[in-house]
């Protein structure tokens, strides 16, 4: 296939020889997919075969305009309750303005991810650290175990807060149906074992056959077990959504958000599972997801995401190209046409079950007991978000988590402190004082570092930490060095600040010198915000020992 074909560029090289891995990876792929995208779209308020037609255009549309060979593309737990929770507010679940606004949200959703893709906007998927993210998973994990809950054990669903949720649950708990738990369970210890014991088989798919066989073999439904009866059987059908113009506002902030949240698992999966012999490339994938939520939109699904599960199991199987997800396309296409009758005895609690499985897997335990043992300060961004999460609307304690990680970043930022630099003995090499190192000064020289981009965020700290220093040394300072190896960048008002520190220097007979600025960013900085001519070019030094051979300082001994 040509290169400057802009149309399915994953399947360029494709050979007989990959065939093979391709085909195997697509049959995996579509037996977890089937019970995972009937799971997803009962979980936000919608019929199965929605969950097909997300998957449909998910994985079409990424094929066609994205660039990862293995990313698999759908309907997925991470993102649907956090659309689902404020659609239910504009409108009745399950109805036909609740379908209509889902589209629209999936049309807003991929055009933002495919205007973000052509600006080049990948670093906004770096926003959110680890233990912010770590948190969010985990109050989506609750949000999914609350919903999913009275299913398992055949109990009326209340919707609602989590507060309602909950009460409703407690209420219940005395009319608990032991087969539906039995059911429920079931579902989730077998897909659990087989996930554990190899990822490569189906036990999601396995488990919900089993669960079907025994509901129509032993007629479970007279005994209260709920199924999802008649699935209406067709192909998706391209149309734009019923929402007039005040309902696309409306929807514009939750689109940001979950936009957001996209962008996110999309940088986190492409970049975890790079194509074979190619760099990974996070803004075409956004487009690819992009236009995989539009084409979502326009057959009546909801917006689609990046799915890190799905595609570590087609990595795993060895695919080559997205020639895997359009084989299982097919064959949920063809599922969804001509078989949706063969799924009128699935089971409820089977479904749930399921989604029980994905909750435990988001959940990520491992990473909040690492996050704690190594980073107790950073623990409290777990917490704290997980429980916006849980106790606020999902769109509100998504924007929280945003909040804490852009904070959690100015504050590592605004923490940095000037520090004076010794000679390690024997060297040239200045260096941190260590109490394992005894370093050593130059009489009348005083080298100061600071090890943060300088800007408005830390500036002043930075101006009153020079002058303190100048200070505590006395008169005998004659020459201050900067050490700015790890100054990457330099703002307007951090190079006003400095501009005063220089001249303040000069004012008290304090000579002042640059050494190794090596950013090329903190270089232009320096001559468009004239820091250069105040300075003069033979202030700059590529290293501290020559700035004080050159303007002077005697090794103290």
């Amino acid at each position: 296939m040509p290169d400057y074909w802009p149309l399915f560029r994953t399947l360029r090289g494709l050979t007989a020889a990959n065939l093979n891995r391709d085909l195997a990876a697509g049959l995996t792929l579509a037996a977890i997919a089937i019970p995972e995208q009937m799971a997803t779209a009962r979980l936000g308020g919608f019929a199965p075969q929605i969950g097909f037609f997300a998957f449909i255009a998910g994985t079409l549309g990424f094929a066609a305009f994205g660039s990862s060979r293995l990313m698999s593309v759908g309907a997925d737990s991470t993102i649907t309750p956090i659309f689902a929770g404020t659609l239910a507010l504009l409108a009745a679940s399950g109805s036909q303005d609740y379908t209509g606004l889902a589209g629209a949200l999936a049309l807003l959703v991929g055009a933002i991810l495919v205007v973000g893709g052509i600006i080049r906007l990948g670093w906004i998927a770096d926003l959110l650290s680890k233990p912010v993210i770590t948190g969010f998973l985990a109050g989506i994990s609750i949000h999914i175990i609350l919903s999913q809950a009275p299913t398992v054990l055949g109990v009326p669903n209340i919707s609602g807060s989590v507060y309602q949720r909950a009460a409703a649950l407690a209420n219940h708990l005395d009319a608990i149906n032991p087969l539906s738990v039995a059911l429920g369970l079931g579902v989730l210890a077998v897909t659990l074992g087989c996930e554990r014991w190899n990822p490569r088989i189906p036990g999601a798919l396995i488990a919900l056959l089993a669960a079907t066989a025994a509901v129509a073999a032993f007629g479970l439904e007279k005994y209260g077990i709920a199924v999802l009866g008649a699935v209406p059987a067709g192909l998706p059908r391209l149309a734009l959504p019923a929402v007039d113009l005040a309902q696309v506002y409306a929807l514009v902030p939750l689109a940001i958000v979950v936009s957001l949240v996209v962008m996110t698992q999309t940088a986190l999966t492409t970049r975890s599972f790079p194509s074979p012999g190619e760099p990974p490339d996070v803004d075409r994938d956004f487009i690819g997801v992009g236009a995989g939520s539009v084409l979502a939109g326009l057959t009546g699904a909801f917006p689609v995401n990046a799915s890190p599960p799905r595609t570590a199991v087609v990595a795993e199987i060895g695919a080559r190209s997205q020639l895997a997800g359009l084989l299982a396309l097919a064959i949920i296409l063809a599922l969804a046409s001509f078989g949706t009758a063969l799924l009128a005895h699935v089971p409820e609690a089977a479904l749930a079950g399921m989604l029980l499985f994905v909750a435990q897997r988001i959940f990520r335990l491992q990473t909040f007991v690492e996050i704690y043992r190594r980073a107790p300060g950073e623990f409290v961004l777990v917490v704290a978000t997980m429980t916006a999460i849980v106790l606020l609307p999902i769109e509100t304690g998504t924007v929280i988590g945003i909040f804490l990680s852009l904070l959690h970043g100015v504050f590592i930022i605004t923490r940095a402190q000037p520090i004076e630099f010794v000679r390690v003995p024997g060297t040239t090499i200045w260096w941190p004082p260590h109490e394992t190192v005894q370093g050593e000064k130059e009489d009348g020289v005083l080298v100061m570092a600071f090890q943060a981009p300088l800007s408005f965020l830390n500036a002043y700290e930075f101006r009153r930490g020079i002058v303190d220093a100048v200070a505590r040394a006395g008169r005998n300072v004659r020459l201050v060095v900067l050490e700015a190896g790890s100054i990457v960048a330099i703002d307007f008002t951090a190079a006003d600040v400095l501009s005063e520190v220089i001249r303040t220097c000069r004012a008290d007979g304090v000579d002042f010198a640059v050494a190794r600025l090596e950013s090329v960013r903190a270089q232009e900085s320096f001559e468009r915000l004239g820091l250069v001519d105040l300075l003069g070019a033979d202030h700059i030094f590529r290293s501290v020992e020559q700035a004080i051979r050159t303007l002077g300082g005697k090794r103290k001994g």
